[in-house]
């Protein structure tokens, strides 16, 4: 009784504690964005040269793939005019026209807080403005890399805030571009980076980040991606995982091709060792010794918590160093033991 007792307690402490963001709770649920895109049905009711369209919901990425290699370029344009969410978001089609249908998507929504999206030089590989927004950006050249990253971040992430000026190196974008410039591909190179925010995150430290539900809607939408990437030629990624995207990834992990799999400032992968992840990704796990995660229990009882801590020994993931990261959001600070172990991982060089 006594037994049951205390994990009610730690029951009850992850509740409080899990999440993706220190300082503050929040009690707010977030309803998941799941599906394909906006204008789905009216991409469904068209046809090109009387061919029908991929259904975006499902359409394997490989089958979307060879679809528009046998389209011409008119075609292919025509299909960019008439449904730029569809072609935008869809997995498989080809990177530079994804590109440009969402610099026009995120135009179309007319909304200040997204317009710096639609410049130019950015690289929106996907874009959702469905509920809070979810966006994909590439960091370098994705049709030509040798090796890929994949962020995958936390809590209070959205296509709006994941880029913002005062998270220069903690922010999604900010790790992205921090790991890019690591690996000497700032100005070419063989690296690209993506700051993937395909998935609702919770807000806030509440009962949407102590649970799993929001991390199983987004391994589904992660695993769809990496499959994407597989389609148009990529190579297997690496996947970089904060916090409460950890849980995602260990979800995703043995549905995805990816190369490498790290963990940091992770809550627990729902998953008690690196072999249940069932991946034949290298696992890798760190945290500093600053981060307020290592006072969330590690526990999962009745869907509440997210199990075993990546970084210990039992759990068997690969350690990263990580002795001068400061906080729970400074694994990508230029100088850091972490960020040079990661663009060692993403480079390929790391053993």
């Amino acid at each position: 009784m006594r037994r049951f007792g205390r994990t009610l307690v730690t029951a009850a402490l992850a509740v409080t504690l899990v999440g993706g963001t220190a300082g503050w709770a929040s009690g707010d649920s977030q309803a998941a964005v799941t599906g394909p895109p906006p204008g789905t049905d009216a991409w469904r009711a068209d046809t090109v040269s009387g061919r029908a369209l991929p259904d975006p919901a499902t359409a394997a990425p490989r089958e979307v793939a060879a679809f528009f290699a046998g389209l011409d370029d008119a075609a292919r344009r025509e299909l960019l005019r008439s449904h730029p969410l569809v072609v935008g978001n869809l997995e498989g089609a080809p990177l530079p026209l994804r590109y440009e249908a969402n610099r026009i998507a995120v135009a179309a929504t007319g909304e200040a807080r997204y317009a710096s999206l639609a410049a130019p030089d950015r690289q929106i590989l996907a874009f959702d403005p469905r509920g809070r927004g979810q966006v994909a950006e590439v960091f370098g050249d994705l049709e030509h890399a040798e090796h890929v990253s994949v962020i995958v971040p936390g809590s209070d992430n959205d296509a709006a805030t994941y880029d913002a000026p005062r998270k220069p190196y903690t922010g999604p974008a900010g790790m992205a571009r921090a790991l890019r410039e690591a690996t000497g591909s700032g100005t070419g190179g063989s690296t690209a980076v993506v700051a993937w925010i395909g998935y609702t995150t919770p807000v806030g430290v509440g009962l949407d980040a102590a649970d799993g539900r929001l991390a199983r809607a987004g391994a589904a939408r992660l695993v769809r991606f990496t499959a994407g990437l597989d389609a148009v030629g990529a190579p297997d990624p690496a996947l970089f995982c904060h916090s409460y995207g950890s849980v995602v990834c260990g979800l995703a992990a043995r549905h995805t091709d990816a190369a490498d799999l790290v963990a940091f400032g992770s809550p627990g992968m729902r998953a008690d060792t690196a072999a249940a992840l069932g991946t034949g990704a290298r696992v890798w796990a760190a945290r500093g010794p600053s981060d307020w995660i290592a006072d969330v229990p590690n526990v999962e009882f009745a869907g509440i918590g997210h199990g075993a801590d990546p970084t210990s020994a039992a759990f068997g993931a690969r350690r990263v160093p990580a002795a001068d990261v400061q906080g729970h959001t400074g694994y990508f600070m230029p100088g850091t033991q972490s960020l040079a172990a990661f663009a060692a991982i993403a480079k390929g060089a790391a053993r």
